[in-house]
């Protein structure tokens, strides 16, 4: 590939390598923060590939201004919307899963996934 694409598509090489990192931090790691950090890496990256997508270089808002209805001169606004919402969901699913880690945590008193499995387990068999 060239240089000049590489940086065309720089924005879209890091939301990849992000999603990577966040993909193998969510399934490499027991620790519950850890895979929930995953997680938002993993949203971050989907967000910046549909920012970087959506995004026109030298585009305008899309408001008709001076007469101009060529679609090629206004940047897309579905993107921006649905990276608005996306970013709701995330905080949204964050919020609720460190609830449910703080739970385990003072039901079992680890962060550890495996450890809380043996315990669960444990504890239904007892």
């Amino acid at each position: 590939m060239e240089l000049q694409t590489l940086l065309d598509m720089r924005y879209q090489i890091v939301a990849v390598i992000l999603f990577c990192i966040g993909f193998a931090t969510l399934f490499l790691h027991p620790n519950l923060i850890k895979k929930i950090i995953g997680l938002n890496l993993m949203d971050s990256a989907v967000f910046l590939m549909l920012a970087a997508v959506g995004y026109i270089d030298g585009g305008k808002a899309p408001i008709i201004v001076n007469g101009i209805t060529d679609a090629s001169y206004y940047i897309n606004p579905v993107p921006g919307g649905l990276v608005l919402t996306g970013i709701v969901v995330a905080v949204s699913t964050t919020a609720f899963f460190l609830a449910l880690v703080q739970r385990l945590y003072h039901l079992y008193g680890t962060l550890n996934l495996e450890e809380i499995l043996l315990l669960a387990r444990k504890a239904q068999y007892d």
